[in-house]
């Protein structure tokens, strides 16, 4: 877990981590939130759709904003304020998803800074994007 403090954050510094996507995961998911759209859980009815087969949940992608924020950038002193997404192309089970932050404005006065963000698969094609804007507490 990295820990950024606010007078380390600058623009253009940048943090990534890997995830490969599981049916486990897709499981647990379907567990805690209840969401069994048959696009994320029947393959047949997603391919009538025009997607290859049943996709990744979005939110389940989406989460690994929280871990970008909490873990890597800022890290351990993250508040997240804010999350703006978009949803560029469908994630599927067994796809490797690069994330990435790259801060692009910081407030020192306001212990305030947003970060872009970037989810690619192992075709580096966008799945994601957005903003999160955070506050950061120094110990």
């Amino acid at each position: 877990m990295k820990c950024y403090k606010m007078t380390e954050l600058h623009v253009g510094l940048k943090e990534e981590f890997e995830y490969r996507i599981t049916s486990d995961m897709m499981q647990k998911f379907l567990e805690i939130t209840s969401d069994n759209n048959p696009l994320h859980v029947d393959d047949d009815f997603a391919r009538k759709r025009g997607f290859e087969r049943r996709i990744v949940y979005g939110m389940l992608t989406a989460s690994w904003v929280s871990t970008l924020g909490g873990g890597f950038l800022p890290g351990r002193n993250c508040l997240i304020q804010g999350v703006e997404l978009k949803f560029s192309k469908p994630v599927y089970i067994g796809d490797c998803l690069t994330i990435t932050g790259e801060v692009y404005k910081v407030e020192v006065a306001l212990n305030y800074v947003e970060v872009r963000v970037r989810i690619v698969n192992q075709n580096n094609q966008n799945v994601l994007r957005g903003i999160m804007k955070v506050s950061v507490f120094d110990d």
